[in-house]
């Protein structure tokens, strides 16, 4: 998890402006947390840097977030003090959760920002699909969002340079993505991830790092998600659209 080590530091100009504030992000999830019982208890699993574990803990419920890397669970810390959030955060990879946690303690699990992908390979994703089931409750729901990468992989290896400025904390970076396309779907797939950022003499400072992933089609996530329980109840694929989002349900 070298790369998220890196990348904590800079992981706010990765995410979309309607999803910095905590208390927008969750919300934005609003018709599943709607299935949630009062003071529910839920965990994000892979949080990045902690906006949707805060904003959830601000809605009431009953929060612990997981990361593989020891930075993204740093930060999430610090902004769970920083809004006065009750979150435990918890270093911990996939594989790790059914140790750390009872199976069924959880009333909804999320796996958000398009984490899934670097599982290596369709046995990992499997195996990391699976833990997180075995933390559902019986009729509890896990929420997923992925990239599309049928549409990822149609436009092949390219670099896409961001077409604005992106201001966070008063500074200002341009988010430069280079895709590295594999020919065939299973193998390994890489994208380097460039922040450079404008100071106030307008001096460019980059900093970068080259992540793995594994692309999936969406058939193939339906079929592992019923292999380990789960039953999608609602999702928004499209081929066209960027990203989608399933909620699965765990069979009682």
């Amino acid at each position: 998890m070298t790369g998220y080590d890196v990348l904590a530091e800079v992981y706010e100009w990765l995410i979309s402006d309607a999803k910095v504030p905590p208390a927008e992000f969750a919300a934005s999830f609003g018709e599943v947390l709607d299935l949630l019982p009062p003071k529910a208890h839920v965990l994000d699993c892979s949080c990045g840097t902690g906006q949707l574990a805060v904003g959830l803990a601000g809605r009431g419920m009953r929060v612990v977030a997981t990361d593989a890397s020891e930075a993204m669970v740093r930060r999430t810390a610090e902004l769970s003090e920083e809004f006065g959030a009750s979150v435990r955060a918890v270093r911990a990879s996939w594989e790790e959760l059914p140790d750390r946690f009872r199976d069924g303690a959880f009333d909804m699990v999320f796996c958000v920002g398009n984490s899934l992908c670097h599982a290596a390979g369709a046995a990992a994703r499997g195996a990391a699909l699976e833990s997180m089931s075995r933390l559902l409750r019986p009729g509890g729901h896990l929420v997923l969002t992925s990239r599309t990468w049928e549409r990822v992989r149609a436009r092949g290896s390219r670099l896409e340079v961001g077409d604005r400025l992106v201001r966070r904390n008063g500074r200002d970076a341009v988010v430069v993505y280079r895709w590295e396309i594999a020919p065939r779907w299973e193998a390994e797939h890489r994208i380097e991830i460039a922040i450079a950022e404008v100071d106030a003499t307008g001096s460019v400072v980059v900093r970068s790092e080259v992540l793995s992933c594994w692309p999936y089609r969406y058939e193939e996530l339906e079929a592992a998600l019923h292999r380990v329980g789960l039953r999608t109840e609602l999702s928004t694929f499209d081929g066209e659209a960027e990203n989608y989002r399933v909620v699965a349900r765990k069979v009682e």
